[in-house]
């Protein structure tokens, strides 16, 4: 692409020119190109709840999936802050854990959405709510209008707007990610003021943003579609998965997010996470936004719909709706499956176990590793907001291995017919049947057989 050209992408991407992409409703979905500007006008009121809120508590929990918890892990990770603390998973084991390791009357919980609707986040907001039932313990991030933001209103919560014209994995530099930054203690302005000047620097002639969405999409075009993200102390590559893969993935092809692998083989690109010090992680998260944008205009894609998410979601609602308690028994052979898997296929690990036990996971990602494939793993039902839309959408190259474990006893969810362990168990048959019925390979095993 000769420089004028990409200088034209670049300026009909700031126009909101949906012909760069698809010219669907793209123009829609980019209030994230404004948002480090217009954060920057709210950042005032943020840091003063924050402050406030810290002289009153002494942990801070979010309860988010996908979009709105990955951003807040990693700042949380990078900047190495310990009373905060992100739920995103239904297991009943860390839902024990997190019991153990906060006191309830000193705890803020966070309840973030955008849709206002995510059934996790609900559930976890329903059983917190009805330990404590104190507005003041409470703040709701979510979009305008949802029914979570009636709620929080009905419940003398505090509320923060969020942007409606910026999709969910794209919404890092807004509320989503600001508030529980400013909560942890964060300096929000300086993180903004990164961000602010890397969206100026992806405007002009050397532009971050630009050189790295051409630099995925060329390398895509050339087969290498497994973007081996360098893996940080933060864990960047949690919250740039979701950027990439339910941006790029759907229609058959996509790029796929392989943090911390090796770069090295033919279908393999590598990807540098610039972060010179902590608060560079705002103009990072920029940075990606962009080349993500970039790069969907290169595969010809949609980035900002995401077609294949609903399919897990519909078909658990089908198992709970049914009264079924899947046993999620052992199904083909491990051994099979891996002495069938080359080079381009990838080998992604869906663990839908106690997240305290992950490093359990660790020999079964070995024994992939010896076949030459690129590996992947994801805790469910966390995955499930993040890659799956790749998994369903993108290119048919992924085989599947589901890790379940013992759910353990019991947590009823108020107002539910079903509690947290049947919950995680019918998500893990849901994307079970959802992954099936798109003829991808996948088993299921035991934590306790690897």
């Amino acid at each position: 692409m000769s420089v004028a050209a990409q200088q034209e992408l670049v300026e009909r991407v700031w126009a909101r020119d949906a012909a760069v992409w698809t010219g669907a409703d793209e123009d829609r979905w980019l209030g994230w190109l404004d948002e480090p500007k217009r954060m920057g006008e709210r950042v005032g009121e943020i840091v003063a709840f924050a402050e406030e809120a810290r002289t009153k508590f002494d942990t801070f929990v979010l309860l988010g999936m996908g979009g709105s918890s990955l951003a807040p892990e990693v700042l949380k990770r990078t900047f190495g802050k310990k009373g905060f603390h992100v739920l995103d998973t239904t297991h009943p084991a860390m839902i024990r854990h997190a019991e153990e390791f906060i006191e309830v009357d000193r705890t803020l919980f966070i309840v973030s959405s955008k849709s206002g609707g995510t059934l996790e986040t609900l559930s976890h907001f329903a059983y917190f709510w009805e330990q404590t039932g104190n507005g003041d313990q409470f703040v709701a991030i979510t979009d305008p209008g949802s029914q979570l933001e009636q709620t929080a209103k009905g419940r003398g919560m505090r509320a923060f707007a969020g942007e409606p014209t910026i999709g969910g994995r794209y919404s890092a530099l807004s509320p989503f990610g600001i508030v529980p930054a400013a909560l942890m203690g964060i300096d929000v302005e300086r993180v903004l003021g990164n961000a602010e000047r890397m969206a100026e620097a992806c405007r002009g002639e050397t532009n971050p943003g630009l050189e790295l969405g051409l630099r995925l999409g060329d390398a895509w075009r050339e087969g290498r579609d497994k973007v081996c993200i360098t893996e940080t102390e933060g864990r960047f590559g949690l919250w740039a998965e979701q950027l990439i893969a339910e941006s790029t993935g759907k229609h058959g092809k996509g790029l796929v997010p392989a943090p911390g692998e090796t770069p090295s083989g033919v279908d393999r690109q590598g990807a540098e996470v610039e972060l010179g010090e902590p608060h560079e992680i705002g103009a990072e998260f920029f940075r990606w936004e962009f080349a993500v944008a970039i790069a969907g205009s290169i595969l010809e894609i949609n980035p900002f719909d995401q077609p294949d998410v609903q399919a897990a979601k519909d078909k658990t609602k089908e198992v709970l709706d049914s009264g079924e308690d899947p046993a999620l028994e052992p199904e083909g052979s491990l051994d099979e499956l891996l002495a069938g898997a080359e080079p381009p296929n990838y080998i992604c690990v869906q663990a839908f176990i106690d997240p305290v036990r992950e490093g359990e996971l660790q020999p079964l990602i070995e024994r992939a590793h010896e076949t030459g494939c690129v590996v992947t793993s994801g805790l469910g039902p966390r995955y499930l907001h993040s890659t799956g839309q790749l998994h369903k959408g993108g290119p048919p190259t992924g085989v599947f291995v589901q890790v379940v474990d013992d759910t353990g006893d019991e947590i009823s969810i108020p107002g539910q017919e079903f509690g947290f362990g049947r919950l995680i168990r019918a998500q893990a048959e849901g994307d079970y049947r959802s992954l099936q019925e798109r003829g991808r390979t996948i088993v299921r095993v035991r934590l306790e057989d690897l």
